[in-house]
């Protein structure tokens, strides 16, 4: 390197002080994301000295705003079913654990949302791709109930366009959320102006343009969302209660004002009973309903109890305080499982490697769902209540929404 150092120095100090502009730093004098310097803190280099091949730090504006999410903030709360475990499954302790700040979206993935996810893949995707990401729109048939309307109606009659998809699996849903980051990302960075060239189907992160990806919530995440007990803070540390359902009280019905008397969420309320007598104060649904249809909880989002429930990205495994972090909790495939595939010592095997040792429901393949249905009692509105299906499997009751970091903040 044939250049000085110091020469470099002054001269960058020079362009900086013209500027006003700090070298290692931002407006007041320490370095940040969005303000890293023209030198590095650390070698004193200078980035984005292309004639020396110098780091190049592309400008960062922040986190975009991605479409539909809403902003949780992360802390400190006690996860687990609050409710008497009717069904005797000992499936979700209560817990104390933290939770990253994230993103989730506002509702439910809707109708209209995974026909624009269809055209989409008709035009650049294979035919192969687009029959995998089809709906099973025979869901709603049954051999004892005239639901058959549903099933040419439900997904592309204009009507429902604003109603959650339904007939999805998890994998189908989780293809969804990649095809999702990609599209965004691939706007942003047109409005940007800006070219790039894709490294395994997606613009490189470090351009500072883009999204982090879109993906399904973890359990915790999503029954920390469900509870929104920001709603219920009092003198910043302390809350004043927990709750049952992602609202106030014991009640199915708003209690306060103009409202009062109207259903909180779009649920069964026993044997034959969707939606009370015709009238007023009946929830509006024999089935599935509008996506913005039900009062919001504290973070803003809708349908956290009832209309579908949604799936999260977590392996179903009963909970107990021996196979859980405290921090950001997920359940992966085959942890404590045998490797050989043969019955381990929690009781479960892997049927994956050996399927000749199946015996039992509980594989790497069951993920965990969330939030109870419209086809569901109210017990099943608890946040902390859980159930799970195999991945590839789908129903008339179940949805999905996304979720994605806070890159670089917890605020």
């Amino acid at each position: 390197m044939k250049y000085s150092f110091r020469v470099l120095l002054t001269t960058v100090g020079a362009s900086a002080a013209l500027t006003g502009c700090s070298l290692f730093g931002g407006g007041g004098g320490k370095p940040d994301a969005q303000n890293p310097g023209q030198l590095s803190t650390a070698t004193g280099l200078a980035y984005n000295n292309e004639d020396e091949g110098g780091f190049l730090v592309k400008p960062f504006a922040g986190q975009p705003d991605a479409p539909n999410m809403v902003f949780i903030e992360g802390g400190r709360a006690v996860m687990g079913s609050f409710e008497e475990d009717v069904m005797a499954s000992r499936d979700n302790i209560e817990r104390t654990v933290s939770v990253a700040s994230f993103y989730m979206d506002e509702t439910e993935i809707a109708n209209i949302h995974w026909l624009e996810y269809l055209h989409n893949l008709a035009k650049d995707s294979t035919q192969e791709a687009y029959a995998r990401a089809l709906p099973d729109t025979t869901v709603w048939r049954s051999k004892l109930a005239f639901n058959d309307p549903y099933v040419e109606h439900y997904l592309r009659y204009p009507g429902f366009r604003f109603f959650p998809v339904v007939g999805i699996s998890w994998s189908q849903a989780s293809a969804y959320a990649e095809w999702r980051t990609l599209a965004v990302n691939r706007a942003l960075a047109q409005e940007a102006g800006e070219e790039y060239a894709e490294t395994d189907g997606r613009i490189p992160l470090e351009s500072g343009i883009v999204i982090p990806n879109y993906r399904l919530p973890t359990e915790a995440e999503w029954e920390y969302a469900a509870q929104a007990l920001i709603g219920t803070q009092w003198l910043e540390e302390m809350q004043t209660h927990q709750r049952i359902y992602p609202w106030d009280g014991h009640a199915v019905r708003n209690p306060y004002g103009k409202q009062m008397g109207f259903m909180l969420a779009n649920f069964k309320r026993g044997r034959g009973d969707y939606a009370g007598i015709a009238g007023r104060l009946n929830d509006g649904a024999l089935i599935t309903s509008y996506i913005y249809e039900y009062p919001p909880n504290d973070y803003g989002l809708y349908n956290m109890a009832g209309n579908v429930s949604e799936w999260v990205q977590d392996v179903y495994r009963p909970l107990s305080y021996q196979d859980f972090d405290d921090l950001n909790p997920i359940r992966r495939d085959g942890f404590l499982d045998r490797a050989d595939g043969q019955t381990s010592d929690n009781g479960y095997n892997n049927i994956s490697k050996n399927p000749e040792s199946f015996y039992s429901l509980v594989t790497d393949k069951a993920r965990v769902y969330k939030g109870g249905s419209w086809k569901d009692v109210a017990y099943w509105m608890s946040p902390g209540t859980r159930r799970y299906l195999d991945q590839d499997s789908a129903t008339a009751t179940i949805g999905f929404r996304c979720a994605m970091i806070r890159a670089g903040s917890n605020y």
